[in-house]
C-alpha cells in the first residue's frame, strides 16, 4: 500500500464518520481532552446559525463570543464527566444571541477506544425548550382542574345559600335552585365546547346568568360589539367564572346587599383595545390580600397568554374593581 493509497482510506474514513455525525438529526459536538471541538454535525451548524470556520478548533467555552460559557455546562464538563463515563439529558438554560432564550438537554459520552483510556467526548444537545413550555402549561391546566373542581362544590353550595327560600315553597325554591344550577352548567358547557363566535355581551350574560337573581348580584351592561373567536370564549368564560366564585367567597356576592356591575369599552389608540370592568360594591370592605392566590394567578394567566392583554387589581374599600385591557385584534 502506497502513501496516497493510505491518505485516500483515511480520508474516506473521515468523509464516513462526518457523513453519519451529519446525518443525526441533533445538534452533536466532538471535543477533544482540551474542550476544543475537533467535530460538528451539520444540525449544530443549523440550530445555533454559526459556521464551520467559527467553530472547528475552537474551546467550546469560545463559541460564539463565549455563548456557550455557560455555569451549567462548566459544571457538566469539568466536574460531572471526569466522575463518569456517560451523562444523559442534563439541563441547561441559556440566552443565545442568535435564537434567544432555550433550555437544551445536553448528553456527554466518552468516545470508545480499544485501550479504554479515551479522553475524546460527544455531545448530543437537544432543544427542549418548547417541550418545557408544553409541560409548564400542562401543570398549570392540571392546578386549574383541581382548582375548578374544589370550586365548583363551592359554587352549587353558594347557589343555594342564595336562591331565595323565604315566601317559596319546597318546589319553588327546587325550581329556582335547578334553573340557576342549569345555567351554571350550560355556561361550562358553552366555555369548553363554543365552536366559531360569539359577542362578548352573549359571553358575559350567559356565562353569569348562574349569579344573579332579579335585581341583584351580577348586573352586566350594554355595550359596543366585540366578536370573540372560540379559543378566547373559553378564556374569557374560565375568567369571568374565577371572579365570580372570589365574589361569592369573600366578595360582594357573599352578601344579600352585594352587587357587581361588569362593563366594557373600545378603546380608539395606537392599537384598538377593549375593556373590561369589573366593579363589585356592598359586599365586606376589601383589603389587599398577603399573598396572590391561584384564582387570581390563573386569571391573570388566561389573560396574559390567550387574550395577549394585561389585567389590573384595585381593592377599594368599597369593593374590588378589576380591569382588564386585552387588544381587540387577540379577541376576535
Amino acid at each position: 500500500m502506497t502513501l496516497e493509497d493510505l491518505y485516500r482510506l483515511l480520508r474516506n474514513g473521515h468523509v464516513q464518520a462526518q457523513g453519519i455525525v451529519d446525518t443525526v438529526p441533533d445538534p452533536l459536538l466532538v471535543l477533544d481532552q482540551n474542550l476544543c471541538v475537533q467535530s460538528a454535525s451539520r444540525a449544530f451548524f443549523t440550530t445555533f446559525q454559526v459556521s464551520r470556520a467559527e467553530t472547528i478548533g475552537q474551546h467550546i467555552y469560545e463559541l460564539g463570543n463565549g455563548q456557550w460559557d455557560i455555569p451549567e455546562l462548566r459544571r457538566l464538563l469539568e466536574e460531572v464527566i471526569p466522575k463518569s463515563t456517560a451523562v444523559v439529558d442534563y439541563e441547561v438554560e441559556q440566552d443565545f444571541p442568535s435564537i434567544g432564550p432555550r433550555t437544551m438537554l445536553v448528553s456527554a459520552h466518552r468516545l470508545f477506544h480499544p485501550d479504554n483510556n479515551s479522553r475524546t467526548l460527544l455531545l448530543s444537545i437537544v432543544d427542549a425548550t418548547e417541550r418545557r413550555q408544553r409541560e409548564a402549561e400542562k401543570d398549570v391546566l392540571l392546578g386549574e382542574l383541581r382548582h375548578r373542581m374544589k370550586n365548583l362544590l363551592a359554587l352549587v353550595q353558594a347557589i343555594a345559600r342564595q336562591t331565595t327560600a323565604a315566601g317559596r315553597s319546597g318546589e319553588a325554591y327546587r325550581d329556582a335552585f335547578m334553573g340557576r344550577f342549569n345555567a351554571l352548567v350550560q355556561a361550562h358547557d358553552a366555555a369548553y365546547a363554543q365552536e366559531g363566535e360569539a359577542d362578548l355581551q352573549q359571553v358575559l350574560r350567559q356565562t353569569l346568568e348562574p349569579y344573579s337573581e332579579g335585581p341583584t348580584g351580577v348586573l352586566v351592561e350594554s355595550g359596543p360589539a366585540v366578536p370573540l373567536g372560540s379559543k378566547q370564549i373559553m378564556s374569557m368564560s374560565l375568567i369571568l367564572h374565577e371572579l365570580a366564585t372570589n365574589a361569592i367567597k369573600y366578595g360582594a356576592l357573599s352578601t344579600s346587599a352585594g352587587q357587581v356591575r361588569v362593563r366594557w369599552t373600545v378603546e380608539e389608540a395606537s392599537a384598538p383595545s377593549v375593556r373590561l370592568v369589573w366593579q363589585e360594591t356592598g359586599g365586606p370592605p376589601v383589603a389587599p390580600p398577603a399573598s396572590t392566590g391561584f384564582g387570581m394567578q390563573l386569571i391573570d394567566f388566561a389573560v396574559s397568554r390567550e387574550l395577549g392583554g394585561r389585567v389590573e387589581l384595585n381593592y377599594a374599600p368599597a369593593g374590588l374593581v378589576v380591569e382588564i385591557v386585552a387588544p381587540l385584534g387577540s379577541v376576535s
